[in-house]
């Protein structure tokens, strides 16, 4: 792995994906939740004191607001979701002056003003991280890739449900897409 990175300070934000405490509280795989989230905060910390935007994405969902899709596996929803599950994680705030993204499905561009934000403040490229990394993650990537944005994917401040799928994500997909960097190699580019 490459650890040659230049990020443009005036045209790079973070983009983190679903670290709110429903999803949080999960089991991942390869980092658990507590990595991830404290290396995301990191990120967030670094991009604060730089100037540069912090979006935070959740996902709401209710039994009116849930995607119904004929699938041969579903998300099981049992009753609605604690009052607190959508909530950020308060290791990452949000702090005043970060983006609330809300979104309905996987990612976090259809559906919501995260495309017209990024535009509208010139920002052409996106450092991402989250969970999980073969859902939110990679779908918000997908994205992004196709609106034409240049990506770096915090490696070790996203997870998955298992290895393999987070690997395979990594490895076959954000790799074709952007760069792939530990957190440590993403702070000491804002340095």
């Amino acid at each position: 792995m490459s650890t040659d990175l230049a990020i443009d300070k005036r045209k790079t934000a973070l983009v983190v994906i679903d670290l709110q405490k429903g999803i949080a509280a999960r089991e991942s795989k390869p980092y658990d939740s507590k990595t991830v989230v404290s290396n995301s905060a990191k990120l967030a910390r670094a991009f604060r004191e730089n100037g540069m935007p912090v979006f935070l994405v959740h996902v709401e969902n209710s039994r009116g607001t849930t995607l119904n899709v004929v699938a041969d596996t579903t998300w099981a929803m049992r009753g609605e979701p604690p009052k607190d599950w959508a909530e950020i994680v308060p290791e990452l705030g949000p702090e005043p002056g970060d983006v609330l993204v809300t979104k309905r499905q996987w990612g976090a561009f259809y559906g919501t003003d995260l495309d017209l934000r990024m535009r509208r403040g010139g920002y052409d490229t996106i450092v991402l991280a989250g969970i999980a990394t073969t859902y939110g993650v990679e779908s918000t990537a997908r994205f992004a890739y196709e609106y034409g944005y240049q990506q770096v994917f915090a490696e070790d401040a996203m997870s998955d449900l298992s290895k393999e799928a987070h690997d395979n994500a990594v490895n076959f997909v954000f790799k074709r897409m952007g760069r792939v960097r530990k957190t440590a190699e993403i702070l000491d580019a804002l340095k």
